[in-house]
């Protein structure tokens, strides 16, 4: 089933190489997707997605002009706006896309995944046990300003 609503001939030519290539592998069709259309289903912003296309993150087909992007392409953006929302940096999604199609088995891309998700854990610990630290400080500073006020109303 296309999501794709109003085809170019360039686009109708790539979408049918598209069913092509699903039928030979006997697989079950997959929509191609517009970056408009990505856009809202992921609730970013069309200029997002290309953002991450010129950092190499996603690498639509083109029909022409126009990109289309893949039921791979909109998971590898899922996982990147995950990433992003986890406070991993570009860098660090990069290599674990990338490990994806390095590593059929998965397992060099799981352990460096394990890794990560460690390193970043133990960083959040920190900014929480330094956030907490200044809410108390804050706290103190609050009941010291109160105190204040009530002794010059006095």
């Amino acid at each position: 089933m296309t999501v794709l609503t109003t085809e170019s001939p360039a686009m109708a030519a790539l979408h049918a190489r598209h069913e092509q290539e699903v039928a030979s592998s006997g697989g079950v069709s997959h929509a191609l997707y517009s970056v408009s259309q990505l856009a809202r289903q992921l609730g970013v912003t069309a200029r997002t997605i290309r953002f991450y296309e010129d950092k190499g993150l996603v690498n639509p087909s083109r029909a022409g002009t126009t990109r289309v992007y893949t039921p791979r392409d909109r998971a590898r953006l899922m996982l990147i706006l995950r990433g992003k929302r986890l406070g991993f940096s570009l860098r660090e999604i990069k290599d674990y896309l990338d490990l994806y199609d390095i590593d059929p088995t998965q397992h060099t891309q799981v352990r460096v995944l394990l890794a990560s998700v460690r390193k970043r854990i133990a960083k959040l610990q920190e900014q929480r046990a330094a956030l907490e630290q200044s809410l108390a400080e804050l706290g103190d500073i609050e009941r010291q300003a109160e105190i204040a006020i009530q002794n010059l109303q006095k």
